[in-house]
């Protein structure tokens, strides 16, 4: 059963230069659910990557509450949400961001020893997450020996491997080739149908028939409705 992971309660999102401030994100509401595979989309600029950060306690608010099960996560300090951010999400991210130096199941493994899981049981647990993307005979290989579609499987799993309940990806397929992207995202969509609340930050309106719910930020509002296509392309 579906149930509520993340809840936004009139939350805004400033930032200041100077005498200047921006307005990224405007008395935002809104809840996100286990077993969904949700989109935010957005124009450049838009805000979608402001959400996503306080979605994933990467930064807080300036105004309005968080709440991560229940739990309101803008009266936690830093430390605090490093440990919700290392044990309860994984993130999945754009550029990959896997260690060259390491190989493919050296970088799953991260997380876990970060975790001071024995040596062993984390080798044992990254094998077990790169199989599950389909990357098992890829163990041994640097990135740079990796193709971006591969590079991506890794992510997932390094995301996948600490067993959390919500995935956040920022623009996951967007150094992808059509075929390489479907693929990814048929993972992410089955990630979500196995009770991972997976949420998706991306600009392109090819990827709205893997949703389950979309929603579109612009100009720091979120609706779900779209304004303009032609500021998607």
């Amino acid at each position: 059963m579906p149930e509520e992971i993340v809840r936004l309660e009139d939350v805004d999102k400033i930032y200041k230069t100077g005498d200047t401030s921006i307005t990224a994100l405007e008395k935002t509401s809104i809840s996100f659910e286990t077993n969904k595979l949700t989109l935010i989309m957005g124009p450049s600029g838009s805000g979608k990557t402001t959400l996503l950060s306080i979605i994933g306690c990467i930064i807080y608010p300036t105004h309005g509450k968080v709440f991560y099960k229940d739990q309101e996560v803008t009266k936690l300090s830093e430390n605090k949400l490093a440990e919700i951010r290392l044990h309860e999400i994984g993130f999945v991210f754009q550029q990959f961001n896997l260690l060259e130096p390491l190989t493919a199941l050296e970088n799953v493994m991260q997380p876990l020893l970060l975790q001071t899981i024995p040596h062993k049981e984390a080798k044992e647990k990254s094998a077990s997450a790169l199989e599950a993307v389909s990357m098992s005979d890829r163990l041994n290989n640097l990135p740079k020996k990796l193709s971006g579609g591969q590079k991506q499987r890794v992510a997932i799993a390094r995301a996948l491997v600490t067993n959390p309940k919500m995935i956040l990806c920022d623009e996951p397929t967007a150094s992808l080739d059509a075929k390489s992207a479907a693929v990814i995202m048929d993972e992410l969509k089955q990630l979500a149908n196995d009770g991972k609340a997976v949420i998706i930050v991306t600009h392109d309106l090819r990827l709205r028939k893997f949703a389950d719910e979309i929603i579109y930020v612009e100009e720091g509002k979120v609706s779900n409705t779209i304004q303009n296509e032609e500021d998607y392309k």
